[in-house]
């Protein structure tokens, strides 16, 4: 759990770094990318919890993430189409990524209850993390309306992933 709580830490740092100079402040294309990536992160590890779990509420909760994920992912590329903006790749990015498939390795390596709640955890750690990024990084940062309405809506619906995985987390042992 350690582990994961670092995991998380690091992502908000990541994120929370953009934030320490107003110059720093991430563009428009990096806040796509930073979000994009943030969720394609999440379609990946419930990806990797449908392959491995067998508990029916992890599985479910799985799914939903997925397809919640997957939903606002297809929403961020259409309005990036149609607003002619290319995502631009930055150090956030890179990082998030770097820190997300170190977690995905350690998920890979455990098996039944042990994966299922090392999975929620984590959920729970990088939903935190992500929900707080979005609010205090993200949404102010971003120019385009249209984003920071993307982005809103996104962390209202995030918000509900991080009190389900906070329950489920209390109901596995």
């Amino acid at each position: 759990m350690f582990k994961r709580i670092l995991g998380a830490t690091f992502i908000a740092a990541s994120l929370g770094a953009a934030s320490i100079a107003a110059d720093a402040k991430p563009t428009d294309p990096q806040i796509a990318h930073i979000a994009y990536t943030a969720g394609q992160i999440d379609i990946t590890a419930a990806e990797q919890a449908l392959k491995k779990s067998k508990n029916p509420e992890v599985v479910e909760f799985a799914k939903t993430l997925e397809r919640d994920h997957k939903a606002v992912n297809d929403q961020a590329l259409a309005l990036v189409k149609k607003l002619k903006v290319t995502p631009e790749d930055n150090e956030i990015s890179q990082s998030l990524s770097t820190q997300a498939n170190k977690e995905l390795k350690t998920l890979d390596a455990l098996d039944g209850a042990a994966f299922d709640k090392a999975y929620v955890e984590n959920e729970v750690a990088y939903h935190k993390s992500v929900n707080d990024a979005l609010a205090k990084v993200l949404i102010p940062s971003a120019q385009n309306e249209e984003l920071k309405s993307l982005l809103e809506t996104g962390l209202t619906l995030f918000k509900q992933h991080q009190t389900h995985a906070e329950h489920l987390a209390s109901m596995i042992k």
